[in-house]
């Protein structure tokens, strides 16, 4: 298989695919949240969440994983992520000081893996974080959803509830990660 087979695999495809949506979920959220625009990108979130698994499913089966794919996929993670929570903070459906947590949380972990990679240690995604990562795509998902839809009294206020589950794992997981990685930063350089 020649080189540029491998980078444009399925797996990759997919994890491309989780950009292009979280544009259309930016375009979606600017719109007025009338119940068909809301469900609209309740769907567009709802898919490119789902196609962080899918992604890692067919990279695993197939045995396509790259370095392309270990790049791409956290980072289409923090775009769809970013996107849905900085969209919704005008809606007041999110406070702007849980973004910001959790924003600074990924980028000082998105930091601790670079240097740890130019080290040569390669850190895998924790169980924590992957766990933090369902909740927050639950919450996201939950806080999109339109009110009225369906029977369920105080939709919003539970998905902000289930963030706050998130956010708490997240700062777990971010102390997590400065843990493992610890001896990166305490080794002397001499």
């Amino acid at each position: 298989m020649n080189r540029s087979a491998k980078i444009f695999n399925l797996p990759n495809l997919i994890t491309g695919s989780r950009f292009l949506l979280s544009g259309c979920l930016m375009l979606l959220l600017l719109r007025e949240q009338t119940t068909i625009n809301a469900l609209l990108a309740w769907l567009v979130f709802t898919i490119a969440a789902g196609s962080d698994w899918i992604d890692g499913y067919f990279a695993r089966k197939y045995k396509a994983v790259t370095v392309l794919g270990k790049l791409m996929d956290p980072l289409a993670d923090k775009v769809l992520v970013t996107t849905a929570m900085i969209m919704l903070i005008p809606t007041g459906k999110l406070p702007a000081w849980v973004a910001l947590i959790i924003l600074c949380r990924e980028i000082v972990v998105t930091g601790l893996r670079g240097v740890a990679s130019s080290s040569g240690i390669v850190v895998a995604a924790s169980n924590l974080g992957k766990w933090k990562s369902i909740i927050q795509y639950i919450a996201l998902g939950t806080l999109i959803f339109p009110l009225g839809v369906l029977p369920i009294p105080f939709l919003h206020q539970i998905g902000l509830a289930i963030l706050y589950v998130a956010l708490v794992l997240t700062v777990w997981s971010g102390i997590d990660y400065f843990y493992k990685l610890r001896r990166v930063f305490l080794e002397d350089p001499n």
